[in-house]
């Protein structure tokens, strides 16, 4: 088991890694839209939507996969009234789409609208 750590992606807020690499499946932890340069938020979901595929995109480039490999996500809001704006950016991201679940919760960390994880396979 390896784990992946990318500096193209906003470093860990706990401890934990950016995600874990098990030869054949990587999990990755969940991305807030946070800029890696400089730790910001960028306002509104939209952008921070972009933001958090873009940090998915560094972490998964790191074990040498794309969104291509993505298999599983779960994407975390904090209004589930952001729903149909969210899923217009994932969609920009995904060609083949994986399997997904979507839940309103309560908060994120630094006070984001939306976070998101993915599980991702080799082959």
């Amino acid at each position: 088991m390896k784990r992946i750590v990318s500096d193209k992606a906003p470093a860990a807020l706990g401890p934990y890694v950016q995600a874990v690499d098990t030869g054949s499946t990587v999990y990755c932890s969940g991305q807030l839209g946070l800029d890696p340069a400089t730790g910001v938020l960028p306002e509104g979901v939209v952008e921070q939507t972009h933001q958090s595929l873009k940090n998915l995109q560094a972490v998964l480039a790191e074990a040498g996969l794309t969104l291509d490999d993505v298999v599983k996500t779960t994407v975390f809001v904090q209004d589930l009234g952001d729903f149909a704006a969210v899923n217009e950016v994932y969609a920009q991201y995904f060609h083949n789409y994986p399997a997904r679940s979507c839940v309103q919760i309560a908060a994120l960390p630094k006070g984001a609208l939306v976070e998101i994880e993915c599980i991702a396979v080799r082959g």
